[in-house]
């Protein structure tokens, strides 16, 4: 994991600043054997009740418009949780201060990004990404676009 102010790229962000922001960050290891544990204990802490997996690449299926909605600045109502298992991209969330923190995610990571903080997500250049996406009730979430 890398942060840092988009702003002020050279503004570095460790996992302590992000926690002050409410943002909580891990680091698993990649291999499902090693993952299953530690990711199941999370789950159970925190109440997800459903976990699937998704899968972006160049070649998937509409791929622009599913990167569109994602980079729309939005919100959910529930906490939003992902783990990398392979890839990499970007997430954008705003501060305290309404300006962006940028946290570039790559294999291992995970992010619990709290209910109700505007954020958005982007593929980097490498334009592949998965990731385990767990849910805390059965209709996964409903994002709330930020008003322009």
């Amino acid at each position: 994991m890398r942060a840092y102010l988009l702003e002020t790229p050279t503004t570095t962000l460790n996992a302590a600043d992000l926690a002050a922001e409410g943002i909580l960050y891990w680091q698993l290891p990649t291999d499902a054997h090693d993952y299953a544990e530690p990711l199941e204990q999370i789950r159970r802490e925190r109440g997800y009740v459903q976990m699937d997996q998704i899968h972006l690449q160049t070649d998937t299926p509409n791929l622009s418009e599913l990167s569109d909605k994602f980079f729309t600045e939005h919100l959910h109502t529930d906490e939003e949780i992902r783990f990398v298992i392979a890839g990499s991209g970007f997430f954008d969330l705003r501060d305290k201060t309404d300006a962006w923190m940028r946290v570039h995610v790559e294999a291992g990571d995970m992010i619990i990004v709290p209910a109700d903080k505007y954020h958005r997500f982007a593929l980097d250049s490498a334009r592949t990404i998965t990731c385990k996406r767990l849910f805390q009730d059965d209709r996964g979430w409903t994002p709330v676009n930020r008003a322009q």
